[in-house]
Parts: structure tokens; C-alpha cells; sequence
């Protein structure tokens, strides 16, 4: 019995010699290459077997990626692992990761208006740059030059690339077609212009109010600050506060007189969702906001007066039509990621003019300039709507609330003079007040 089981092993030890003396030249041991047993990743997939995460936000983009994520990994063989949740949950969530820097995220959607600067301080993103001026990394028909300048502005902190954008938008002016039309009046281009269709149109005996827009003080700095760009005014101004400029007081004071005179009582206390309503229900001949939240005034189910809305570009003043033109959201590669390459390839394919043609027909606005010229890529909007997309993409500002690292914090001190002006206080005063101390806050974060 012995011999007989010593015979055996020795068969069972040649068999296996045998077997690795057979294996072909440069096939991976078991487990390589992430997969027990894979054979080495073909040229065209340097990354086949890579498994990356991706932590994402509750959005129709998402909804319309996630779709599409079997070509991905089937054409690269990366595998990816998507996470979506509720975007301030997902702000958490990122925090905790990435400040325990263990490399448990590879992929991230990120708001940069609101959060780039502090992830950047923290050193959470990987430099995109890097990537776009690798030609072995980034083919030229990737052409990031195809992007807008205003979005890809919003993602550009101190000359590094944060993220890509994936979804933009503009303000622009919701009007009413019949009361204009009623009225022989045409649709404002200038500041002066949006006044005197604001009177003309205000009729509170009548249930009509001449406009609508944001009047509660935080969530009204972000469509304010296009009055405050186009007047010649900024947030800040070689990295100082502005607010109580010329420039912005005028703007200020204009913006609270239209609301003061011309808009709804309760008007303090309207975000969007009460201002989009009042014009769904018919009670505004005008509305002022981001052009993203066209839907809830011109689907049937939602609003009185869909077949009625009309779409124009935002008014101009001293400086022209200075609109706002935003990254609202971006996708970023994480700095401690071990996967980075792998997470590149992903990012590269998801913004590509392929996959963002994809996106923006299921209705998520990007910032691919062929896409926009592409009528494909522009099929899910009203003709108009898209024009004035396509303008204001053209001559927007990259950011519409000012670039600190505490943004809630100094949208509340601007806040405060949005509501002084429309309640007719002095907004020099209130300006001046507020300067002072959105400049403490500046001077605290660069401690």
C-alpha cells in the first residue's frame, strides 16, 4: 500500500510539472489581473478585470448610465460597481471615504459649485489634466476642446481639472406668449426692457402678477448673481468681497424693486419649487430661473399654461446678458483611488461625444458643443428652449454663487441684502453690513 501511494504522488507531481511546462508564454497565474484564472487583458483592454466603484448621485443621468454600463464593461472588460443615492447623502458619504483615504472610491459625481473647493483644499481629486495631455491616455477624438469654457471654468480649481461636467444649465426668462401677445409687447432683451414688461403686465385685480422669481434670501443668491454679472458686479474681486460695490448695490436694489412692485405677496418666501408653481398655475406673466427646471411649466400634467411658455435668453445690462452657465454636476476620479487608470477609462467613455449624445437624447443637458449642434442631441427640448441654451452656453459665467469653501454660510449674508431690497430697506446699508462680514469668513478660510 505503501508503494502504491508513493507512485501516486509521484504521478500527481509529474501531471502538474507537466501542466505549467504547457502553459503558453505570458499567461497570468492564477488570480492575476483581478479574476482567478484570466488569461492577460487583449491590447485594446490594458485594464480587463479591474473592478472600480462608483458613487453616484439620484439623477436622470445616472438613471440613463446605468443603461448603458453592460457596453462599457463589455468593451474594456472593467467591471463597474455603481452606488447612487441622495446627493447631500452622498456628499456625507464622500467626506467620510475619502478623508479615511483608504482608496475605497475610484469614481465620484460631485456639485463643484458647492463643493470643489473644499475637496480640492483636502486634496480629494486627482487632477484631470493630467489624463487629457496624455495622447496615450486620451485619443485627440476624445477633443476635450468640444466641452463649453463655462462649465469646464466651474470644475477648474487653482489650474486643476476637478471633474467633467456632466450636466449644465443657464437662466433664462419663462414668459407667457398669449399675455405678451395680448398686450403688443415684445420680450425683454434689456434690464430696462424686463421692467416695463414687469408693469405693463402686473395685474393683481386680475390674479396675473408682472414676475416671479426666487425672493428667499439663500436659495435667491443663485439666480440673482446673473442681474448682479450683467449689471458689472461679482461676488468677489481680486479674492475680496463685492457685494457692496456700485455695481452691486445697483443690482441689488433692481432685483428687489421688480419683486417689491411687480411680484407676488408672499413673495419672501419662495424658493423655485413656489415660484415655478405661481407660473404653472397660470398667476405670472414672468418667471426667472434655471432653464433645467423647464418641465415643471410646460408638462400638461404639471402646469395650466404648457402650451403657452415661451423661452428667451436672459436680459442684458451695463456689461450684456451675463447669465450664469454652470456645471451642476461633474464626475471626478478620486485621488487615492488604486484603480485611477482603470477609473480614467471609465470617465473618458461616460463624457465621450458617444455616450453624451446618449444622455443628453434621454434629456440631460451636457456641455458637448456637437452634441448641442447635433439635432439628435437636442430632441428632447422645445426648438426654442434649445436656442437660448445654446446662446447663453455660448456667453454664460461659470459660477451663480460665489466660490468659497463655506458656500451655504455666505449664501445666507447675501441672502440677507436680497431680502432688504425687496422689502424696500436700505441696501447700501445692508450691502455694507454684509461685505464686512462675508469678508470674515473669506479671511477665515485661508487660515
Amino acid at each position: 500500500m505503501k508503494r502504491v501511494l508513493h507512485r501516486l504522488a509521484w504521478a500527481a507531481a509529474f501531471a502538474v510539472l507537466l501542466s505549467a511546462c504547457s502553459k503558453p508564454a505570458g499567461q497570468p497565474a492564477a488570480g492575476q489581473q483581478g479574476q482567478p484564472g484570466t488569461e492577460k487583458p487583449a491590447a485594446s483592454q490594458p485594464y480587463a478585470g479591474t473592478t472600480i466603484r462608483f458613487l453616484a448621485a439620484n439623477h436622470p443621468w445616472t438613471d440613463t448610465i446605468k443603461g448603458l454600463l453592460p457596453e462599457f464593461e463589455q468593451k474594456t472588460g472593467i467591471k463597474v460597481n455603481m452606488e447612487s443615492i441622495a446627493e447631500n447623502q452622498l456628499t456625507q458619504k464622500l467626506t467620510v471615504e475619502l478623508t479615511a483615504g483608504g482608496g475605497t472610491v475610484d469614481v465620484f459625481m460631485q456639485r463643484p459649485l458647492q463643493e470643489a473647493k473644499l475637496f480640492q483644499k483636502n486634496g480629494w481629486y486627482a487632477d484631470l489634466n493630467e489624463y487629457l495631455k496624455d495622447s496615450a491616455k486620451t485619443p485627440a477624438d476624445y477633443d476635450f476642446a468640444d466641452f463649453y469654457p463655462g462649465p469646464v471654468e466651474t470644475e477648474t480649481v487653482q489650474g486643476h481639472l476637478t471633474g467633467i461636467p456632466l450636466i449644465t444649465e443657464q437662466q433664462i426668462i419663462y414668459y407667457r406668449k398669449d399675455l405678451f401677445e395680448a398686450k403688443g409687447i415684445k420680450v425683454p432683451t434689456t434690464m430696462e426692457e424686463l421692467e416695463a414688461a414687469a408693469k405693463a403686465l402686473h395685474d393683481p385685480s386680475g390674479g396675473v402678477y408682472g414676475i416671479v422669481m426666487r425672493g428667499q434670501g439663500n436659495p435667491a443668491v443663485t439666480q440673482f448673481s446673473s442681474f448682479l454679472y450683467s449689471m458689472g458686479g461679482d461676488f468677489l474681486q481680486d479674492g475680496k468681497a463685492a457685494i457692496a460695490t456700485p455695481e452691486a448695490i445697483k443690482a441689488f436694489t433692481f432685483y428687489g424693486k421688480l419683486l417689491r412692485e411687480y411680484g407676488p405677496p408672499g413673495v419672501l418666501n419662495m424658493s423655485w419649487p413656489q415660484a415655478a408653481a405661481l407660473f404653472a398655475q397660470g398667476k405670472a406673466a414672468m418667471w426667472l430661473d434655471a432653464n433645467s427646471l423647464y418641465n415643471n411649466v410646460t408638462d400638461p400634467k404639471k402646469s395650466t399654461v404648457a402650451d403657452k411658455v415661451g423661452f428667451a435668453q436672459f436680459p442684458a445690462g451695463d456689461k450684456g446678458s451675463l447669465p450664469y452657465s454652470v456645471t451642476s454636476w461633474g464626475i471626478s476620479i478620486a485621488a487615492s483611488s488604486k484603480n485611477r487608470d482603470a477609473a480614467w477609462e471609465f470617465v473618458k467613455w461616460a463624457t465621450s461625444k458617444e455616450i453624451v449624445l446618449k444622455t443628453q437624447s434621454a434629456g440631460n443637458p451636457g456641455a458637448r458643443k456637437s452634441v448641442w449642434e447635433n439635432p439628435e442631441g437636442t430632441k428632447a427640448w422645445p426648438a426654442e428652449w434649445v436656442e437660448v441654451a445654446r446662446k447663453s452656453s455660448a456667453v454664460g459665467r461659470p459660477a451663480d454663487r460665489p466660490q468659497v469653501i463655506n458656500v451655504g454660510q455666505a449664501r445666507d449674508i447675501i441672502g440677507e441684502v436680497i431680502t432688504a431690497a425687496i422689502t424696500g430697506k436700505d441696501v447700501a446699508a445692508a450691502a455694507k453690513d454684509a461685505n464686512a462680514r462675508f469678508q470674515q469668513l473669506i479671511d477665515s478660510e485661508s487660515k
